[in-house]
């Protein structure tokens, strides 16, 4: 089991998912299962690697609201450590999921406070990593950090201040869309020198594939929906593993997943294999059910 702690710099709120009974009836009522739940690509995936057990800290910001209340007790109870930072301004972010029949999600995000995440948010060296982990810290930013003029500062101070205290690092791009809009150029100059970059297929073709992203990162970790997911690297033959056939649900929060499972074998020292094999296996548990976040015992 890895013991080394993770920081995880990310969004967390209120995930609004709605399962639309049929096509959506513009203009009028369209009955549908609606559940609100904690989310956020940040929270999800320290949930997740607390789930296994490791020391995590997610650092976030919340609004000075009841929904940022829920945030914070939801982590503590699934055992994050929450670094997070009250808007006195800005809500709690929320997003509104739909699902539709085959179990694939279109988002409608609003990220609230996570979009003022300000530099003295991050400051690592002030971080008190406790619990059960040791070794060399690890740092894992989603890519909505990046994105967003006003919490680019606050992901650039991280990922800077991480290499300088030798952490290692990874990142996931997130978002096909928001990669359209910003180029791969200046995201790819956002990553440099990171470890590792954890996209899907559309976020690397977004980036120019695997030769130009290689130019800036260590490896790449690719997920391939159903079909598993790879490992490329500079100076490795790639790796890839399947994934088994599952009934998919919901995918909200199913790379999320995957990154967790991913960093927690390959933060322990497994294989690639093993580490592929890992994150394939949470990608395809969170996929079998509704919501964002691993199923806890009761």
């Amino acid at each position: 089991m890895a013991t080394r702690p993770v920081v995880v710099i990310g969004d967390v709120g209120l995930d609004v998912l709605v399962r639309p009974h049929g096509a959506i009836q513009h203009g009028t009522d369209t009955r549908s299962d609606v559940l609100v739940s904690p989310g956020g690509a940040g929270g999800n995936t320290a949930t997740w690697l607390a789930a296994y057990q490791l020391d995590v800290t997610l650092i976030a910001r919340i609004g000075d609201d009841p929904a940022g209340l829920a945030v914070r007790a939801d982590l503590e109870t699934a055992g994050v450590t929450p670094a997070l930072h009250v808007d006195p301004e800005h809500a709690t972010c929320t997003v509104v999921v739909l699902v539709d029949a085959a179990g694939e999600r279109t988002m409608l995000p609003d990220r609230g406070a996570n979009r003022h995440l300000s530099v003295t948010d991050v400051e690592l060296n002030a971080l008190e990593l406790g619990g059960g982990g040791h070794g060399i810290p690890h740092l894992h930013v989603s890519g909505y950090v990046l994105f967003d003029e006003g919490s680019r500062a606050a992901g650039l101070a991280a990922l800077r201040q991480a290499r300088d205290l030798g952490w290692t690092t990874s990142v996931d791009p997130q978002s096909p869309a928001h990669l359209r809009a910003v180029g791969a150029d200046a995201f790819l100059a956002w990553v440099d020198g990171v470890d590792l970059l954890l996209p899907n297929e559309p976020e690397l073709a977004c980036l120019g594939g695997e030769e130009a992203a290689l130019r800036a990162v260590d490896a790449i970790v690719v997920t391939e929906d159903a079909r598993g997911a790879r490992w490329v690297c500079r100076d490795a033959w790639p790796v890839r593993v399947p994934a088994p056939h599952v009934e998919v649900v919901d995918s909200t929060g199913a790379g999320d997943a995957f990154n967790a499972g991913f960093l927690r074998a390959w933060l322990a020292g497994e294989t690639t294999q093993s580490a592929l094999e890992a994150g394939v296996a949470a990608g395809s548990a969170a996929v079998t059910r509704v919501g964002a976040r691993p199923r806890r015992s009761r």
